[in-house]
């Protein structure tokens, strides 16, 4: 079969790869979408903190299931999100209801090779229904999954004046759902386009990054906000993002960077700030974008702006990780 591998940073191939052989226990399906994420980008440009090379990438999926797993009441044909989060079960963070921080995790396309292929042999417990979506619809799942469980993670509510800092695909999905959850939600990020391009698509106010200060005695009285979340992948900006967290306010942050991450721990207790972590997306977040989905609240077909196929996708790739406009979410379609 053909799979897309970065080789190494910088370089792209398309491969032959052998056909998996499953034991009984698992399911082959064939990817049919694979939508490129940022962390698609941050393996090409070598800046991806929990990655060995070569390996073949793409974890955002919708796939068509060839071979069911033995007794299985699975059918050829059906179709599936999938979730990309391979859990052991049985480690202190599985016991207690977070596989998507398993001591153990193995992200697909991450510490394992990815769906950028032809066949891809996976747990059927990882599988998504997503009746009722398009392929396309089914591909969006998961980098939206990523924003559901960050506004849970900040515990977001009606009450709530959000900051989302980041525009692009992951911070969409964040504002979204906070929106969704009925909170009052600005977005922010250095490229006011994006941020302009992200508010009718999100509910998000978006906010200047030239006036910010204007700008935030605007949305909240010079309070600060009650929740601010960072999807910028930036260090700098995340450590920025310590200043706009009101008193009593929550600090989520959605990025992964290898930098250290530092911050002034007077300011950090006179404010009793929260700082959370939010790392990949449980089952129940998968589950409740395919219903916004179904509903219409998550406008996903207006997100999709670039495709290619798994050839094109090769060149495709590196020239979208260089020059990103007018780019949201770009879907690699696979025969």
């Amino acid at each position: 079969m053909e799979a897309l591998v970065c080789v190494a940073p910088g370089e792209l191939r398309l491969e032959r790869r052998p056909r998996p052989r499953p034991d009984a226990s698992l399911a082959l399906v064939r990817p049919r979408r694979a939508g490129v994420c940022g962390t698609d980008y941050h393996i090409f440009e070598g800046k991806h903190p929990f990655l060995e090379y070569p390996r073949v990438i793409g974890h955002e999926l919708a796939v068509e299931m060839v071979e069911p797993p033995a007794g299985s009441q699975l059918k050829p044909g059906e179709i599936f999100a999938l979730n990309p989060y391979l859990s052991c079960g049985h480690c202190i963070a599985c016991r207690r209801g977070k596989p998507n921080c398993c001591v153990r995790v193995s992200v697909l396309g991450v510490h394992q090779d990815g769906g950028m292929a032809e066949l891809l042999a996976v747990p059927p417990e990882n599988l998504v229904r997503v009746d009722g979506l398009s392929l396309d619809q089914a591909a969006t799942v998961e980098f939206l999954a990523i924003g559901a469980h960050a506004v849970r993670r900040g515990a977001i509510t009606a009450a709530d004046r959000v900051l989302v800092v980041g525009a692009g695909p992951i911070g969409l999905g964040v504002a979204l759902f906070a929106s969704l959850s009925g909170a009052a939600v600005a977005i922010l990020d250095r490229e006011q386009e994006r941020a302009l391009a992200a508010a009718p698509l999100t509910g998000a106010v978006p906010l200047p990054a030239d006036n910010l200060d204007a700008a935030l005695g605007t949305f909240t009285g010079g309070e600060g906000f009650d929740v601010v979340l960072d999807a910028t992948g930036n260090p700098r900006a995340m450590e920025q993002g310590f200043d706009l967290v009101a008193h009593g306010g929550r600090y989520v942050l959605v990025s992964v960077v290898k930098e250290p991450i530092t911050f002034m721990d007077p300011d950090f207790h006179r404010r009793e700030m929260t700082l959370l972590g939010s790392r990949n997306a449980t089952a129940q977040d998968f589950e409740r974008v395919v219903e916004a989905i179904r509903d219409g609240s998550a406008p996903v077909d207006r997100l999709i702006t670039h495709r290619t196929d798994l050839r094109g996708a090769a060149t495709d790739i590196p020239r979208w990780a260089m020059d990103k406009a007018g780019l949201i979410k770009a879907l690699v379609e696979i025969a």
